[in-house]
């Protein structure tokens, strides 16, 4: 019998293992959607033509808010007596109904206009049913302009795409040469931007180090080989100009020409800060994604942690939410694992070197001391360390080799640290 149980074993084994490259295989060959966004060179003949449509969106997602919310009034005061909420399809028969006869300047801009703006009314109304969300809002002119275009999209050469009704319409970077089926235009500040999304395949770039990553306001990561990345803090640079400009905005006529110079000034401003902000997190999250197998960071509470009044400029500055939005979907992309740690794992209390917790530790502390075994380090460097060493246990004991460790749990370190140590 125990021959045949230890063929048994290695077949059981093997098959294990069959499974688990074609698992892999399968992971780092598969199709995941991007977004490519880039400016519009256009002529004020095709700016004309944007602003049309821009106005048929917004006409046409407030007029099916208004009409959603009649209906939930109405649910609300007769029970008895409920109307269906409508679907998408339902509010663009009744646009083409009862606006669109009236309102001639519908048919010189796409028909797919309002209708894609009554399906992302409908999605927000199903996010709000859902309490992932608040409530929709209606939208003012100027205010986030966009639309989104869907039919005969063409993209001819490397800088120039077709759009329905409007025309060809040039870019200054060179597009990806495939064939998306809609597309989105957006303003901000005085400047067009079209985006679309197109499909591409992972990548194995066959990293295999642990990098522990501590988020901060201070600095805005810290990484356990001892990088320390400040951030770019472009909003807490450009606050004085900011507020200045605002002062010279809200002093002037409104709707006079120096009004909408000033309107234009503030909002060149606040995309620039906004292009800084994102152009650093673009950069942190590719070098992480690229170089390293496994990313460690925690799950912080930004929006709990954005209540502190007296903290909250600062945090947003930082834009810690993005930062995990990005280094998600990149991770993904380059092939590397991405662990999210429980949010009340205290990294900042175990000491990296005898994993002594600390039972207090004061915002004020910046050195953290070990008082078991006097080992002294910057605290946001142990921080750092600590989620390597908790990721490292882990996946060392428990043989994890998903993508998708997430949300572990404070018992399970407390046990593998007693595990790696047999």
């Amino acid at each position: 019998m125990r021959p045949i149980s230890r063929v048994l074993l290695a077949e059981s084994l093997l098959l294990a293992s069959f499974r688990l490259s074609l698992s892999v295989y399968m992971l780092y060959n598969v199709n995941m959607l991007l977004g490519f966004k880039t400016e519009l060179k256009i002529n004020n003949k095709q700016r004309t033509h944007l602003l049309k449509h821009s106005g048929v969106a917004r006409h046409a997602w407030n007029w099916g808010l208004a009409l959603t919310k009649q209906i939930l009034d109405h649910n609300k005061a007769n029970p008895g007596s409920k109307i269906k909420f409508p679907s998408a399809i339902d509010l663009h028969k009744w646009l083409v109904a009862l606006v669109k006869s009236e309102n001639e300047w519908y048919y010189e801009c796409s028909k797919s206009t309002p209708q894609q703006a009554l399906m992302a009314l409908r999605e927000s109304w199903k996010r709000c049913f859902n309490k992932t969300a608040g409530v929709p809002k209606f939208k003012k002119k100027g205010r986030r302009d966009s639309f989104t275009l869907e039919g005969t999209v063409k993209i001819l050469g490397n800088n120039k795409i077709q759009v329905p009704v409007i025309g060809v319409l040039k870019t200054y970077e060179r597009l990806p040469q495939i064939k998306p089926k809609s597309v989105t235009i957006s303003r901000q500040a005085d400047r067009w931007f079209i985006s679309f999304r197109f499909e591409t395949k992972t990548q194995d770039l066959g990293n295999a180090d642990v990098v522990g990553v501590d988020l901060g306001v201070k600095a805005l990561a810290t990484l356990s080989t001892g990088e320390v990345i400040i951030g770019a803090k472009s909003y807490k640079k450009y606050e004085a100009k900011l507020s200045r400009m605002q002062w010279l905005h809200r002093h002037k006529i409104i709707g006079s020409a120096n009004w909408k110079k000033a309107s234009v000034q503030v909002a060149r401003l606040h995309r620039k800060i906004a292009n800084i902000r994102s152009c650093t997190l673009h950069k942190l999250t590719t070098l992480l994604a690229k170089n390293h197998g496994t990313v460690v960071i925690e799950d912080l509470n930004v929006s709990g942690m954005m209540a502190n009044h007296k903290m909250a400029k600062a945090i947003a500055d930082m834009s810690l939410f993005e930062f995990r939005r990005q280094l998600t979907y990149k991770c993904e992309l380059y092939g590397s694992k991405l662990v999210v740690v429980d949010r009340w794992f205290p990294s900042s209390k175990i000491c990296s070197q005898c994993r002594t917790k600390k039972k207090s530790l004061s915002l004020q502390e910046r050195v953290f001391k070990c008082e078991h075994c006097g080992f002294q380090c910057d605290r946001d460097l142990n921080a750092a360390v600590n989620l390597k060493n908790a990721a490292s246990h882990a996946v060392s004991a428990c043989g994890l080799v998903s993508a998708d460790t997430t949300r572990m749990k404070q018992e399970d370190f407390s046990l593998l640290a007693n595990v790696s140590k047999l």
